[in-house]
């Protein structure tokens, strides 16, 4: 009988934890973020091995950039196509990469976004540059290991005779972690190179000497030196970019700003049009003309102005308003012996003399083997030399080469290799001039081999070869700094340079915030069907969406009770499919800590509380201004209990009336002057009694005029006039909100809200639609409400928010 399978009992959960964290490591380790050592990730390392490995160096004719790819894709790399061409690419685009490594031929793209022409059009070969990278990689400088099918060798990491991490930098996202690497001047890191080989205990403080800061390849300026100071010390940091600008007189008398370099990453298309967005909305006054007379020569945009405008003032808009100026996000994580890591200015440089250590040093022993091996066969033929007639009657009296071999090994006490070199000697080397040449070759190999291990020998004498080749790199690929850096005008704060937007930021129930422009999305119908917010997992949803100002701060209160800060321009921002970053990656939230209600807060000032509610009915009044001084550790907000938690929490100012919504359709209101204010470690009192399995849901603020809206998990919803919901004492059991059936499901939120505002609602899939809320039917609090969004069988509204509907105007269609 065959013999049947075995069947393994698994626990999903731990399986999908452990399969998980396989796939977040292989992204971190095997894809998104560069080795320290030599500034690459796998793909780039791969596509250039294997233009090595073809022969395509700069000095031989280019190819065909589909040849490479496939090359690549062959050999090495077993992933799409468009992943090696896209970064073979952007190492051939002298806006993208600071020292190329591919040298280009044909289209390539363009600073205006336009992509590269199909890898069949375009062909490649090393630069320069990059044959620095693989220098000496065939003496075993490096350690190689199994492709993904296990027929060929790929090195783990290349010699790189220069520090590319800090020269090229790098940026990529990988699972909870991301990096971002600016590029440097190469003359500024190789000195810094030099001055940690004469001081090891070199300082960060002491290496800015030499390394002014990011050296991008678009040039433009960087302003102030404190982002850059920061960046080198920790890490992170953020360094702000300036567009170069001059202000022209035509010989009409009329002022233009003429632009001619733009920040690293800018898209100059992109930006134009921008600056045409600004002056159509009327956001900036006095732009009479916009042209980008942009050619081969350098980049050149032409802003005119009104003559009764200060030019001034306009760029000064320009800066706050437009790409023109913008910040480059700091986050130096790179790989140190497979770990992800965030490493300082010292950090990235010791490292890569720790490696080029290690790659002079397995040089020399390859070197060192190689010399001693053709010393030992030139000692044989010299004594072979020295006995050259018993040698040749030797071998004539042998009947085979075998004979022969083993007569001069037992009559000169030569090697098997000597004696082999012996028998294959050509008669032409028993000549006075070859026997001189053979001396001299042999007195030159001591020499040599008694240098070699002179190195390996003394560290300072390796030191020394290394800062003897890394110089004559230096020399002869080093260029002048582009990014001129200046000094920030009178310490402008770096929040004076952002622009103050309306912005929209979501968090997700697994933790995820991101931030987005508020005119993302556009009010739709009711009862469509919406798109889609953010790329959440089918496990995650979106829980928290709210608008402010990009100046605003933004308190985050935890289930626990717990509060922290930040600035909403602190809050990266991402496209709308993004997922966001981790919230811990911002916070340092403690393990369990779940993010259960966020609050946007202009300043902290006097006569303003903070009205807080738990799941079990507790609420809470405390003033806004003991929240003013928050530790990056997070302040107590709320003394809570263990089986509760915190669900919501308004800005009031001391006398307004309160709601309490629950999941089973029941409401209270109250007199906010029935909870005193208490301490911040407080627990409270009890704002609403609950019935059996019901916990509170919602809680906001009347105002008068306004309407009760409420919303369901199956996306029914209704406006109800806020004099329906007659005032009672704080603690009651309230009175009914809503009708609740298996139709419409139970309320997810319950809002006061104006007819002039939009509404937001997204759904667990991450699906968002916005409505008007004057679209929405006025019902009775006893009724189940109508349909505000279709939601499939296995989703449901997880997010409900109000929209101020003058941030965006604009309708689909």
């Amino acid at each position: 009988m065959p013999e049947t399978g075995k069947v393994l009992p698994i626990d999903l959960g731990t399986e999908l934890r452990n399969s998980f964290l396989d796939y977040a490591m292989s992204v971190i380790v095997s894809r998104a973020i560069p080795d320290v050592r030599d500034g690459l990730k796998p793909v780039h390392r791969r596509i250039l091995f294997a233009m090595f490995e073809a022969g395509n160096t700069p000095d031989k004719p280019y190819r065909k950039s589909a040849r490479i790819v496939g090359d690549v894709l062959g050999k090495y790399h077993p992933h799409g196509d468009s992943s090696v061409y896209d970064s073979l690419v952007r190492m051939a685009q002298d806006f993208s990469t600071r020292y190329l490594l591919v040298d280009g031929h044909g289209n390539f793209g363009s600073i205006d976004g336009d992509s590269a022409a199909a890898m069949r059009y375009t062909e490649s070969r090393m630069s320069q540059t990059a044959l620095e990278l693989l220098r000496d990689i065939n003496k075993e400088t490096v350690d190689f290991g199994p492709n993904y099918d296990g027929n060929e060798k790929e090195p783990l990491v290349l010699p790189s005779r220069y520090p590319n991490l800090l020269v090229n930098g790098s940026s990529g996202i990988a699972v909870g972690m991301a990096t971002n690497i600016p590029p440097h001047n190469l003359r500024e890191v190789i000195d810094g190179v030099l001055m940690m080989i004469e001081n090891p205990a070199v300082t960060v403080s002491d290496l800015m000497t030499v390394v002014k800061g990011p050296d991008f390849p678009t040039g433009a300026l960087i302003l102030g030196r404190d982002g850059i100071r920061k960046a080198f010390e920790t890490g992170r940091g953020s360094v702000i970019m300036r567009a170069v600008t001059e202000i022209e007189e035509t010989k009409s008398g009329k002022a233009q700003i003429i632009v001619k370099e733009v920040p690293y990453q800018v898209n100059k298309a992109r930006l134009v049009e921008r600056i045409a967005e600004l002056v159509r909305e009327k956001q900036i006054d006095g732009i009479t003309d916009l042209r980008d007379e942009s050619n081969r020569n350098g980049i050149r945009v032409v802003i005119e102005l009104r003559r009764d405008v200060k030019p001034q003032v306009v760029l000064n808009n320009l800066f706050k308003q437009t790409p023109l100026q913008t910040s480059f996000g700091v986050n130096a994580l790179a790989l140190v012996n497979g770990e992800p890591k965030v490493l300082n200015l010292r950090d990235m440089i010791f490292h890569y003399l720790e490696h080029q250590k290690e790659v002079i040093r397995r040089r020399t022993q390859f070197d060192l083997k190689k010399a001693e091996a053709r010393a030992h066969i030139l000692e044989g033929l010299r004594i072979a030399l020295d006995h050259i007639d018993e040698v040749i009657a030797l071998i004539r009296a042998s009947k085979t080469d075998e004979d022969a071999r083993n007569g001069l090994m037992e009559k000169f006490g030569l090697s098997n290799e000597q004696a082999q070199a012996i028998l294959d000697m050509r008669l032409r080397r028993l000549t006075g001039l070859e026997r001189d040449k053979i001396e001299e070759e042999y007195n030159e190999l001591l020499k040599l081999i008694a240098r070699l291990r002179e190195i390996l020998a003394d560290e300072s004498v390796l030191m020394g070869v290394i800062r003897e080749e890394i110089t004559e790199i230096k020399e002869r690929l080093g260029d002048e700094r582009r990014t001129q850096i200046i000094a920030a005008e009178g310490e402008i704060d770096m929040e004076d340079l952002i622009p103050q937007e309306d912005v929209v930021v979501t968090i997700t129930h697994a933790g995820y915030v991101k931030r987005l422009p508020a005119n993302t999305y556009k009010s739709q119908r009711r009862g469509g069907r919406g798109v889609t917010a953010m790329g959440t997992k089918e496990e995650d949803f979106v829980e928290h969406l709210f608008t402010t100002s990009s100046h605003n701060y933004i308190l985050f209160f935890t289930n626990k009770g717990k509060v922290y800060r930040l600035k909403a321009y602190e809050v990266p921002e991402f496209g709308r499919a993004a997922k966001g970053t981790p919230i811990i990656n911002l916070l340092n939230i403690e393990q369990g800590e779940i993010v259960s209600a966020v609050i946007p807060v202009k300043e902290f000032a006097e006569g303003q509380y903070l009205f807080m509610a738990t799941r079990h009915g507790v609420v809470k009044k405390t003033s806004l201004a003991e929240f003013a001084n928050i530790r990056k550790g997070g302040l107590i907000a709320l003394n809570i209990r263990e089986d509760d938690e915190l669900i919501g929490v308004r800005l009031t100012d001391g006398n307004r009336q309160i709601i309490m919504g629950t999941r089973n359709g029941m409401s209270i209101r109250f007199n906010e002057n029935d909870v005193r204010a208490m301490g911040r470690t407080a627990t409270g009192v009890k704002g609403i009694t609950l019935g059996k399995d019901d916990v509170v849901i919602d809680m906001d603020i009347i105002v008068p005029g306004w309407d009760i809206l409420a919303v369901t998990s199956r996306g029914y919803g209704k406006r109800t006039v806020e004099t329906d919901y007659r005032l009672q004492s704080r603690g009651g059991k309230g009175i009914k909100t809503l009708n609740v059936t298996e139709k419409n499901g139970h309320v997810v939120g319950l809002k006061v809200v104006s007819p002039e505002e939009d509404l937001m609602i997204i759904t667990n899939s991450g699906v968002v639609i916005r409505l008007r809320i004057n679209e929405i039917s006025e019902l009775g609090r006893y009724t189940q409400g109508v349909k505000l969004i279709s939601v499939k069988e296995d989703e449901e509204v997880s997010t409900v928010a109000r929209v101020l509907s003058s941030i965006d105007e604009e309708e689909d269609e």
